[in-house]
């Protein structure tokens, strides 16, 4: 199949506002006008409980993971499994995240990218997927912030790459690196409450709906 339909079909795939459908079909309300105001996992599990949190996290880790997948329709032109197959997972899984971040069927008004972004790395390198898995729970249940568990599980994934799994794909190295940028450029406003000590805290338990 033509690699840029597939770019095209990967950044569609990530378009699917997971939060936004759980959201209006089963309780006729918009994520995105509670909380956060972000259509991503968080912000589901915050306005909607868990549940349908838990159901959200799972679509849009799967949108990454079946984004990367896509390479498997190109293994006539791409045999083997070296630099350019990986390279084009990176390619279709991170179309896949822009699509959730900027979402066409959502009005670009998409959430953080975190859940899309976890199930790309599945599919490409699962072991520091579940090594930044790892870390992002420990923090959680430490403090109680997604934000932080977040942003220091993304900085500590293009070190684990390099040091601890010592993988030499200079793109993927410069991808993970990418995503730590990208995930505290998109958490800007969470960083300033944290400072402030402002910042929610999770809770399993659903809570109060309160406009944005």
């Amino acid at each position: 199949m033509n690699l840029i339909l597939l770019g095209i079909f990967a950044y569609l795939l990530g378009s699917i506002p997971s939060a936004v459908i759980v959201g209006k079909v089963f309780y006729n309300i918009d994520v995105r006008d509670y909380g956060s105001g972000n259509a991503g996992a968080t912000n589901t599990f915050r306005v909607l409980g868990v549940w349908p949190g838990i159901v959200v996290l799972i679509l849009d880790m799967a949108k990454g993971c079946f984004a990367a997948g896509l390479v498997f329709l190109q293994t006539r032109y791409l045999p083997g499994y070296g630099y350019q197959w990986v390279n084009l997972k990176l390619i279709f899984g991170g179309l896949a995240v822009v699509g959730h971040l900027y979402p066409i069927f959502a009005g670009f008004r998409g959430g953080k990218g975190i859940a899309t972004l976890l199930g790309m790395v599945i599919a490409i390198h699962y072991l520091s997927a579940l090594a930044c898995a790892g870390i992002f729970i420990a923090i959680l249940m430490g403090t109680r912030y997604v934000s932080l568990s977040s942003i220091l599980a993304a900085i500590a994934f293009p070190i684990l790459l390099a040091l601890v799994f010592q993988k030499d794909n200079p793109y993927f190295i410069a991808f993970a690196i990418a995503t730590a940028f990208l995930v505290v450029a998109t958490h800007q406003k969470n960083i300033k409450r944290l400072l402030t000590r402002t910042e929610s805290k999770a809770n399993i338990l659903p809570k109060h709906r309160t406009k944005k």
